[in-house]
């Protein structure tokens, strides 16, 4: 999968979730929310991969996990989140909210105001992770 699938898989899975939501499916929302977070920084990582260079195993093996704190880390972009938190520290308060998240919420229920939240805090507008990280794909 290469950097522009990433990042087109990543809008998927948003709408996706905005569409569950709607419905009235927060378990859903919640879940595929996540996972628009975790692609477009994965299509950060990719963006770090020039063409024809053989990537390190070490970075291959690490982006292989749904850890968003840990992708960020991997994407080289945790030191600049924090000094987007000096200029909009409600990016702070949405990142935690962000991090929260793991695969594992497929197998939990959530309220539809958990829900909205999660996706509030991806998608808000300013100042949502997903519009601060579709800075850096």
């Amino acid at each position: 999968m290469n950097r522009q699938q990433l990042q087109q898989l990543s809008e998927v899975r948003l709408r996706e979730a905005q569409a569950l939501l709607v419905a009235g499916l927060p378990d859903g929302a919640y879940y595929l929310s996540g996972y628009a977070v975790e692609c477009a920084l994965k299509a950060c990582i990719a963006k770090r991969t020039r063409e024809y260079d053989f990537p390190s195993k070490k970075l291959v093996n690490e982006s292989h996990t749904h850890n968003l704190t840990e992708l960020m880390r991997l994407a080289n972009l945790a030191s600049e989140l924090q000094v987007a938190f000096q200029a909009d520290p409600a990016l702070q308060n949405r990142w935690k909210t962000v991090q929260e998240w793991s695969e594992a919420s497929r197998y939990w229920q959530w309220s539809l105001a958990e829900a909205e939240e999660l996706l509030g805090a991806i998608e808000g507008a300013p100042g949502g992770i997903l519009p601060w990280i579709r800075l850096h794909w």
